[in-house]
């Protein structure tokens, strides 16, 4: 059967074709249409084919280096050397192959927790479900920052505007209507379609799903979340600028290795340029990308754990360098369970009993329960409240109050049943005709009500300020009397000092059978009818959050449409230092640039802000050189987290748009998360520098162990493929279990790191340096020392390479710490992948030393019990001296610390 141009039908005919209304389908209905066309999703699109990411991963300059190589040496008649170099080769590209595959899938994994979700319209009432839900004939609601998610053919809208350049090409958004559209009109004038995958930039929309999955415009849901991003990472950008620094070395120091031996020691062509490739084989760090994209994956996997979800995989390094956190009050540093607490009119001042969404409490007045009837104004206060809202209050299958909508008027709902108002009673008998949504830029909302003889009113709830500025007179024992602002700001201030949130509601008549509703009517003219206070509990854990952050070098500040009043005392509360400084959105608005600058530093509360501000926020921070993360949920906040360093949206309550714009997402919309996914990106970063601390000093120590050959005249220590089997068995095994580290006991305790700090720091170079000179010494000592005592050289080779080995395995519990001591129990068994990588090591050495294969291909000899002493000897040589390094660095440190 063919399908209907639907945007040629009427509203009408399109929910009679898919036999729907304006309830929306039932569950039953939904649950069978679901089985007939199926989810709502899309596979995604193939990714590179596979035999092209495999190639991909010979290039590389370091590997050219070894093909080279390893094609010349075959051509001199080294059959075993040249086999064993391409053979690493071809490993280090499986591995490559591999573990990228691996790390692509876990990011896969990561990006479906986003998955879209839609407000539909179930039995009649708004459900949230998964957008993978969908079925046609389902009703949709659409507000700004929504995705639209699936082709919608739109039965209302109020001031609705469309973003459609990911389908039409348009750059501007697109106003939408309900009339029906000629049958020849494209895809950009179907001004009634709402398509999938495009964004509601402003207003509001109910809509009838027309086509999911395949057959909508946009053609897969899965380009909702944005195209898949290739993995790499500002860090690998720079270890690969690295690489091409470390191949000129490497062939400056091999020709002139080369050079050397044949005009000074007279050597012959072909032995020194065998020097030359052990040289270049030695020095360079075959599997060091493999290792950092790796421990790149496993910290995004270990974050998704901890409710952080990465979208951008530099976010894992910027977070460890964030010196500012600029956070949303409300549900990321509290409970975001909103309770009306007090109620105040003209008339009187009640309380209210009871905390959370549970319908469960009273009015109090002096500590005495009250009814609405004892106070006359009560009652259409409370009533104003429950109409001029769009939330619902359901009791799910554990017995828990949950929210529909937002949470403000969920706790509206929630106060008229404790106050015996039943408020599907109240919608009944004065049903809404229309309506002005919430929106931050004008900061209230507005509902157009009648009764059944037709008389028409308005109620408007909003910001107080806002509020009062648009009221002239006050209700007051039924009648209306001048406007007492000064009784409304004392009762204003004495609820922001109790760290209250106030919403102020107001009314106005309209004209009888009146039924649309647009701003000018209710700008000014209106009456006051009351103040709702709500209470808002800080979370525990946000507050054990923000020390740990203070303790760490990070300032945190908190945003907040709130009066200032009560920003102070939530910010007191939570144990951020609001003092004296706090300022109103109003306020930065009259601050230039520079005077702004300064002020950011100085101010830890930002009251009645605006998403506006935000962008102002970011970028007077980074002017001051601060690595800035920012939190949004709304459309308006996505300027702010693209500029960001790093932008943090919420899972639960945020927009599409906002998800989208930022590098993270916290599922659980908890700031203590935040705090999580910054901690996390600290161990990150130290595993990754601990994996190059560990690696550089074997390859620096292989090299100058050839190039002291070379100069004193010897041969060769060790031999090209049993270089290669250090670096790509041996070294590689060690360095992977680093990517596991847990974090260290002061990684909370010190200062966020410079966002410019180079990688190769000046400790890690010295370290570096010293690590490849006791390497030298220890391995090259004992190759000589073998040697005059007449072993083989090929016993001694063997003996050079299980010391170079052993003192890579001392060594690596040394790396555990940067500079705490390793001179612990916990250092040796703190990393149960440490102690299996080195269990893996150490029978891959027995093997290399007394297996008859392994001894014929690497010529390597059976090792008595006194040389393996004389190993381990030198190995633990090693480990004492960085210790005592490591004591000198940390005695300079107390040294230079003030106080």
């Amino acid at each position: 059967m063919r399908e209907p141009h639907w945007h040629t039908l009427s509203t009408e005919e399109a929910l009679r074709e898919l036999n729907s209304g304006l309830d929306g389908l039932s569950q039953e209905q939904a649950r069978r249409r679901l089985e007939q066309y199926g989810p709502n999703t899309l596979k995604p699109p193939p990714g590179p084919k596979a035999w092209l990411r495999f190639l991909a991963q010979f290039h590389n300059v370091l590997i050219y280096i070894l093909l080279v190589a390893g094609a010349v040496t075959a051509l001199l008649g080294h059959w075993v050397d040249s086999s064993v170099i391409f053979a690493v080769v071809l490993i280090n590209a499986v591995i490559g192959f591999l573990q990228e595959g691996k790390a692509e899938r876990a990011m896969d994994a990561i990006r479906n927790l986003l998955s879209l979700s839609a407000m539909a319209l179930r039995d009649g009432h708004r459900r949230q479900i998964p957008a993978s839900e969908l079925v046609p004939g389902d009703l949709v609601q659409l507000e700004a920052g929504d995705r639209v998610p699936a082709d919608l053919r739109l039965l209302r809208v109020r001031d609705l505007r469309v973003d459609e350049a990911a389908l039409t090409g348009e750059s501007l958004p697109v106003e939408k209507a309900t009339a029906r559209v000629p049958e020849n009109a494209p895809v950009a004038e179907r001004f009634n379609m709402a398509y999938s995958g495009t964004l509601v930039t402003y207003g509001q929309a109910l809509g009838l799903v027309v086509s999911t999955a395949e057959k909508t415009q946009v053609g897969r849901i899965s380009e909702l979340l944005g195209s898949v991003n290739p993995l790499t990472t500002p860090l690998l950008n720079e270890i690969a600028r690295f690489g091409r620094i470390l191949t000129a070395g490497i062939l400056l120091l091999a020709g002139l290795t080369f050079v050397f031996g044949v005009t000074l020691h007279g050597e012959p062509l072909d032995q020194m340029f065998l020097a030359g490739v052990a040289l270049a084989v030695a020095a360079i760090p075959e599997g060091l990308p493999a290792i950092i994209t790796i421990a790149l994956a496993i910290g995004v996997q270990s974050m998704a754990r901890r409710h952080v979800i990465i979208r951008r995989l530099p976010a894992v390094e910027t977070l460890g360098s964030v010196s500012v956190i600029c956070s949303d009050k409300t549900g990321t540093l509290t409970r975001n369970e909103m309770t009306v607490t007090r109620l105040v009119n003209a008339e009187c001042d009640v309380e209210v009993s009871g905390a959370g969404y549970a319908p469960e409490g009273e009015l109090l007045s002096r500590g005495a329960p009250i009814a609405l009837s004892d106070c006359p104004g009560l009652a259409e206060l409370v009533r104003a409240g429950v109409l001029c809202n769009d939330a619902e209050l359901h009791c799910d299958s554990a017995q828990q109050w949950q929210p529909h909508g937002d949470t403000m008027d969920a706790a509206l709902v929630s106060l008229a049943r404790k106050s015996g108002l039943d408020e599907e009673h109240e919608r009944r008998e004065w049903p809404r005709d229309d309506s002005i949504p919430f929106d931050s830029a004008h900061r209230f909302m507005a509902t157009l009500h009648h009764d059944h003889a037709g008389h028409a009113f308005v109620y408007i709830k909003g910001a107080p300020e806002r509020l009062f500025a648009m009221c002239s007179s006050e209700r007051c024992e039924g009648e209306e009397r001048p406007l007492h602002l000064d009784y409304w700001h004392r009762k204003q201030q004495d609820l922001g000092e109790q760290g209250q949130r106030v919403l102020a509601v107001a009314f106005r008549g309209a004209q009888d059978h009146c039924r649309s509703l647009a701003f000018d009517d209710v700008q000014q003219g209106l009456t006051l009818l009351g103040l709702f206070g709500f209470s808002d509990p800080p979370r525990e854990d946000a507050q054990q959050a923000i020390a740990a952050c203070h303790q760490a070098g990070i300032a945190v500040k908190m945003i907040t449409g709130d009066h200032i009043t009560t920003a102070r005392a939530i910010g007191a509360r939570l144990g951020i230092h609001a003092g004296t400084t706090a300022i109103t959105g109003e306020q930065l608005e009259s601050l230039d640039d520079t005077v702004l600058q300064q002020l950011v530093l100085e101010t830890d509360v930002f009251a009645r802000a605006s998403p506006e501000h935000k962008l102002r926020l970011v970028q007077a921070l980074q002017a001051r050189a601060q690595v800035t993360a920012m939190t949004g949920d709304g459309v308006n906040d996505s300027p702010a987290l693209k500029r960001a360093d790093v932008g943090v949206a919420m899972g639960r309550k945020g927009t599409e748009a906002a998800k989208e714009a930022a590098e993270m997402v916290i599922t659980d919309d908890n700031f203590a998360s935040i705090v999580a996914g910054v901690e996390e990106g600290r161990r990150v970063y130290d595993n990754i520098r601990k994996s190059i601390l560990f690696i550089l000093p074997t390859n620096g120590a292989e090299a100058l162990v050839i190039v002291a050959a070379v100069l004193l005249g010897y041969l060769l220590p060790i031999t090209p493929v049993q270089i290669l089997w250090v670096n790509m068995i041996t070294a590689v095994t060690l360095a992977l279990s680093l990517a596991f580290e847990p974090a260290e006991k002061d990684v909370m305790r010190r200062p966020p790191r410079r966002a410019q700090e180079s990688l190769l720091s000046g400790l890690l170079l010295e370290r570096i340096t010293l690590v490849s000179l006791l390497m030298v010494i220890a391995t090259f000592g004992l190759f000589i020392w073998a040697r005059e005592q007449g072993q083989s050289i090929e016993l001694a080779r063997t003996l050079a390479v299980n010391t170079l080995v052993v003192g890579e395995a001392f060594y690596l519990f040394n790396t555990r710490y940067l500079k705490a001591s390793s001179l612990n129990w916990r250092a040796l068994t703190g990393n149960r992948y440490a102690l299996i990588a080195l269990a893996v090591v150490v029978l891959f050495q027995l093997l290399f030393t007394y297996s008859g294969p392994l001894q014929s291909l690497f010529q390597t000899r059976t090792l008595e019990p006194f040389h393996w002493l004389l190993s381990l000897g030198a190995g633990l040589a090693v480990f004492l001296a960085v210790e005592l390094e490591k004591a000198w660095l940390r005695h300079r440190d107390r040294a230079v610390r003030p106080g």
